[in-house]
């Protein structure tokens, strides 16, 4: 087996720094027990504001710094979106909370081109959802955690001896992922062990005395020694992805690159479901006003995220906002499965000739509205002015004489 662990780094903060390409001076708090720090931007670090800070202190040391609630619902949303985009390397993906996404991709590699390429690929292909990621491969879950948070870029194929790679990896690891105690951590410093490959001088007879067997067990499991299942994550049945914005939002304009991430995320959606979509919602939500929700047709099924993003794009040009955005949601259902694509020998020309009529036939109903557009159909009459009837392609045959 060979799996893939991608690690979100600062979650609590990318969570609100995705939708915008220069999110400032923001920091994300944790509320309770003591108002704190658990993440800032880097350029809220430069100006001095550290993790675990008081917030008062950090506003004494960067007063126009802006803060947010840390937000669970949202973090635990945004790792599930990042295991549905996976599904598009394997269907082998388990969610490995808080900040971890797992693939078994060992059935992948040959259609990939080798554990390098697909690595390369995966890195490469999570840049449009706006997320940091850190990457490691080994052949055990725990193994490919514990390398992604240490030693990102780490790939270690399954062969003998392979489990030497996490020798020189720091005890504390040992906590994530695992329920390893800080009580065992601290006993295990104290008799000297600084190295997970230094466990094995220390008996396991006195580690059992001390309730500290865990230590052992979670080992064996990184190791490949024990089993270690993992869950299969199965996505949703309808897409809903929400991005919250760092801070209100007056105009359409900024609201455009924060759309371009939602509807990677629903591409990604439709990738795992080899499926496409004629129509989707945009939501943009206000603090004290209805939601306004933005329509999106195409002309027919597809999953390509450019064509959505300049389709929104020629809507949120023609939109007043009644009040400032404080979120975007998107929403979609009712995938259609869609076949697979083969090149054409003759009819190359013609097929990109349609297409590009389509894509015109899309921006103009989104640009001048939907019931602005028509196709003409002959009709038998001698009278130039009758041998024509208007027929609407959205809502059905419509009379225009």
């Amino acid at each position: 087996m060979l799996w893939f662990a991608l690690i979100l780094p600062d979650l609590p903060l990318q969570v609100f720094t995705r939708g915008v390409e220069d999110a400032g001076l923001l920091a994300v708090v944790e509320p309770q027990p003591r108002a704190t720090i658990v993440a800032a931007t880097a350029a809220a670090r430069v100006r001095g504001v550290e993790r675990h800070q008081g917030v008062a202190g950090a506003l004494v040391v960067v007063p126009e710094l802006a803060l947010r609630e840390r937000d669970p619902a949202l973090e635990t949303a945004t790792l599930a979106e990042l295991a549905t985009w996976a599904g598009r390397f394997t269907p082998c993906v388990s969610l490995d909370p808080p900040d971890a996404v797992l693939l078994e991709a060992s059935a992948s590699l040959r259609l990939f081109g080798g554990i390098d390429a697909l690595a390369q690929r995966i890195a490469k292909a999570a840049l449009p959802l706006g997320l940091t990621t850190t990457l490691a491969a080994a052949p055990t879950p725990l193994a490919a955690r514990w390398l992604a948070r240490a030693r990102p870029g780490t790939l270690v194929r399954p062969s003998e001896g392979w489990a030497h790679a996490l020798d020189a990896l720091p005890i504390e690891l040992l906590a994530d992922g695992a329920p390893v105690p800080a009580a065992t951590l601290e006993l295990l410093r104290g008799v000297g062990v600084r190295r997970i490959g230094e466990l094995p001088r220390v008996p396991r007879d006195g580690l059992a005395r001390r309730d500290a067997s865990v230590v052992t067990d979670t080992v064996a499991r990184a190791r490949g020694r024990d089993p270690d299942p993992r869950p299969r994550f199965v996505p949703a049945e309808r897409f809903a992805s929400r991005l919250v914005l760092p801070a209100s939002v007056a105009h359409t304009e900024p609201l455009r690159f924060a759309a371009g991430r939602l509807f990677s995320n629903l591409a990604a959606w439709l990738a795992a479901r080899r499926a496409g979509l004629d129509c989707c919602r945009l939501h943009l939500e206000h603090d004290r006003a209805p939601a306004t929700v933005v329509e999106i047709v195409t002309g027919r099924p597809q999953r390509d995220a450019a064509r959505f993003v300049q389709l929104a794009c020629e809507h949120l040009a023609a939109l007043t906002l009644p009040a400032p955005v404080e979120a975007l949601r998107l929403t979609a259902d009712a995938p259609v499965a869609l076949p697979a694509c083969t090149p054409d020998l003759f009819d190359g020309e013609s097929d990109a000739a349609r297409e590009a009529a389509l894509r015109l036939l899309d921006r103009l109903r989104a640009r001048l509205g939907r019931d602005a557009v028509h196709t003409v159909l002959p009709v038998a009459d001698h009278r130039p002015e009758r041998a024509g009837r208007g027929r609407g392609r959205l809502h059905g045959a419509r009379d225009h004489r």
